[in-house]
């Protein structure tokens, strides 16, 4: 599991078109602008929505890539996620990477178990005495749950609206090179935190 070899060209190519889609429409844009009755704020809309779509897009495809070296069960935590998702059951999962997470986490109660999304699912249902915490994997397996991370520092722009699962997810991610899923309970929207930053995800 420590070989990525992911072909991004594929994605590479389907970024680029929705790109070239983008640049048609402001160009457009820019084409009637000189027209009586021309009101742009329509096309901004849509330009605004499909750079949304363009980086859901691109961050869902590098999720499997980042993740692909170091677990097999990419597929087990998306079915997680994607059902968390739909019942608007907040979720925070850690795959640990290289670094040790030991000096960052403040662990809770010790799992053990191989990596299933039932299992998963089971941890974050409402009312679990775990589901508050973030749940770590490492490999195949889920080690813990319960558990506490440091929270982000950042107070900029829209960082200021995020929950504190959110903020913990950034906040781990800074320290270390460890990935975490984050699932909101408020809109169902699904994102991973890497390297002290946020992307959104289509699960």
């Amino acid at each position: 599991m420590n070989d990525c070899n992911c072909d991004f060209t594929p994605m590479e190519q389907v970024l680029k078109e929705d790109i070239r889609q983008v640049i048609t429409v402001l160009q457009n844009s820019l084409d009637e602008m000189g027209k009586e009755n021309y009101c742009l704020l329509g096309n901004f809309e849509n330009v605004k929505d499909k750079f949304s779509d363009i980086e859901v897009k691109a961050a869902t495809f590098y999720l499997n890539c980042y993740l692909a070296p170091y677990t097999d069960k990419y597929p087990e935590i998306s079915i997680c996620a994607q059902k968390l998702s739909n019942k608007r059951h907040g979720g925070l999962i850690v795959i640990q990477r290289e670094d040790s997470l030991s000096s960052l986490i403040q662990p809770g109660i010790t799992i053990n178990a191989e990596l299933t999304h039932s299992l998963l699912e089971s941890i974050f249902y409402p009312g679990n005495p775990l589901h508050d915490g973030a749940v770590l994997v490492n490999q195949n397996h889920i080690k813990s749950a319960a558990n506490v991370l440091p929270l982000t520092n950042k107070s900029i722009g829209d960082q200021k609206k995020l929950g504190t699962r959110h903020r913990a997810a950034i906040g781990l991610s800074e320290q270390s090179d460890a990935l975490v899923l984050v699932i909101s309970e408020e809109t169902g929207r699904v994102s991973f935190a890497l390297n002290g930053e946020l992307y959104p995800i289509s699960i």
